[in-house]
C-alpha cells in the first residue's frame, strides 16, 4: 500500500513532465514580452559601453523589445556582477562580462556573488584588441624606446586605468611585468573619465580598447605605440604588435559576453543566444564592429562557460605572478 502511495506522486510528475517543457518552451517563444535591461559595470563612453549599446540597439529592433543599457560602475564590474546576480531569473537582466570577470576572482579575496555559480554563460559576441597610448609629452617613438624610458625613470611615469582590476590594469601591469619597468597606477572609474587626463598631459600611458581609443589617434591627438594582441590590426596597419616591437611574448585583448543570472529557464538562455547570434550574422553589424576594431564571434553557452573557465585559470596564475590583490 505505502508504495502504492509513493507510486501516485512520482508519476503525477512524470506526467507533468512534458507539460512543464512545452510551458517553458512557450515563454521562450514570446520571450521577450517586455524591455530588457543590460547591466554593465563600466561608465559611459568606455569600449564595453560603446559595443553594449551597438548590440542593444540592434536587439531591440530585432526583438521588438527595448533593450536598455545600465551603467553601473565600480569595484571593475563586481557591483554590477552582485546586482545581476540577485535579479529575477527571468531573461529580462543580462549582464554584459568583460576580461575583467575573469580575472575578479582571482584579485578579489572575496567577491559578493560566486562567478562559477550565480551567472550562467549566454554567448561570447566580440572581442577587441587594446592598443598602447601615451601623451605626446613623452618622447618615446616606440614600445622599445618607452621601456627604456620607464627603465631610467622608475615610478616616474604614471598610467591610468579604468579601475583596480580593469582590463587596462591588467594589460599595464602584465606589460610592467615583462618589461620589468616600475611606473605609477592612477586609477579611474572608467577609461572614459581618464582619457580627459590622458589628453591633457595629466597622466602619462593608458591600454585602452581600440573601439575607445580610435577616434583620438586618427585625430592624432595621442601616440600610440603598439597593439597588445600578437598581430596587427587592419585598421592600424602601420602599428606593430607590442610583441613584435620590444617585448616579446606580451598579448592581451578584451572580450565581451552575456550572462543572466542561475535560475533562468534553458529555453530562455537559448532563445536570447539564438537572438544575439542572429544580429552577429548581420553584414551590417559586422562591418559596424569591426570598423571600431572589435572582432564579432558568437558561441553557444556551454563554449561560452568553457571559455571562461579557461580565462579564470589563465588570469589566475597573471595575479599571483604579480603579487596584485583587492581587498
Amino acid at each position: 500500500m505505502r508504495a502504492l502511495f509513493l507510486a501516485v506522486p512520482l508519476a503525477a510528475c512524470v506526467a507533468a513532465a512534458p507539460a512543464l517543457a512545452a510551458a517553458a518552451d512557450s515563454t521562450a517563444k514570446a520571450y521577450p514580452t517586455k524591455p530588457v535591461r543590460f547591466i554593465l559595470g563600466q561608465a559611459t563612453g568606455g569600449g564595453q559601453d560603446i559595443i553594449s549599446r551597438a548590440l542593444a540597439l540592434k536587439l531591440s529592433e530585432t526583438m521588438g523589445h527595448s533593450v536598455i543599457v545600465d551603467n553601473r560602475p565600480g569595484a571593475a564590474g563586481t557591483l554590477a556582477a552582485a546586482i545581476a546576480s540577485k535579479a529575477a531569473p527571468d531573461g529580462y537582466t543580462v549582464l554584459i562580462v568583460s576580461s575583467t570577470f575573469s580575472i575578479n576572482p582571482a584579485l578579489y579575496k572575496k567577491l559578493p556573488y560566486d562567478p562559477k555559480k550565480d551567472l550562467l554563460p549566454v554567448t561570447l559576441f566580440a572581442k577587441t584588441p587594446f592598443i598602447l597610448l601615451v601623451h605626446p609629452g613623452v618622447p618615446a617613438k616606440s614600445v622599445k624606446e618607452l621601456i627604456a624610458y620607464a627603465k631610467e625613470r622608475p615610478g616616474e611615469l604614471n598610467y591610468a586605468s579604468g579601475g583596480v582590476g580593469n582590463s587596462g590594469h591588467l594589460a599595464a601591469e602584465l606589460f610592467s611585468s615583462l618589461a620589468g619597468v616600475r611606473m605609477t597606477h592612477i586609477p579611474y572609474k572608467g577609461t572614459g573619465l581618464a582619457m580627459p587626463d590622458l589628453l591633457g598631459g595629466r597622466v602619462h600611458i593608458l591600454f585602452n580598447s581600440l573601439i575607445q581609443a580610435l577616434p583620438y589617434v586618427k585625430r592624432k591627438q595621442l601616440t600610440v605605440l603598439g597593439v597588445t594582441t600578437t598581430h596587427r590590426t587592419p585598421l592600424l596597419p602601420d602599428v606593430p604588435a607590442i610583441a613584435e616591437s620590444g617585448l616579446p611574448g606580451y598579448e592581451f585583448s578584451s572580450w565581451y559576453g552575456l550572462t543572466v543570472p542561475a535560475g533562468t529557464p534553458r529555453p530562455i538562455i537559448d532563445r536570447l543566444n539564438a537572438e544575439v547570434l542572429r544580429v552577429l550574422k548581420d553584414p551590417g553589424f559586422r562591418q559596424q564592429l569591426s570598423s571600431d576594431g572589435s572582432e564579432p564571434l558568437g558561441t553557444t553557452p556551454a563554449e561560452f562557460g568553457a571559455f571562461l573557465s579557461s580565462e579564470m585559470k589563465r588570469w589566475a596564475a597573471v595575479v599571483k605572478s604579480s603579487g596584485m590583490r583587492v581587498e
